[in-house]
């Protein structure tokens, strides 16, 4: 079988995630979707989204802005 070589885009977070946080949701981009041991992670993931090639470089504030935050009740 082939090996591909990477390319520059492979080693950049492909998902956009708003994460619960103290004050509310707040954004991340993470490399993988992987939850972890027992899904410890499921709950705290309140929105996610795969990133296109195109806007894997874009800052955190910039995707923010673009993607806003999803509506958490207060409860």
């Amino acid at each position: 079988m082939a090996r591909t070589r990477p390319t520059e885009t492979d080693d950049l977070p492909r998902y956009f995630v708003w994460v619960r946080g103290l004050e509310g949701p707040e954004p991340q981009k993470w490399t993988a979707m992987d939850f972890g041991i027992g899904d410890w992670k499921r709950p705290l993931v309140l929105a996610y989204l795969e990133l296109p090639v195109d806007e894997r470089r874009l800052s955190l504030s910039m995707l923010a802005r673009r993607y806003p935050p999803p509506r958490v009740d207060a409860s």
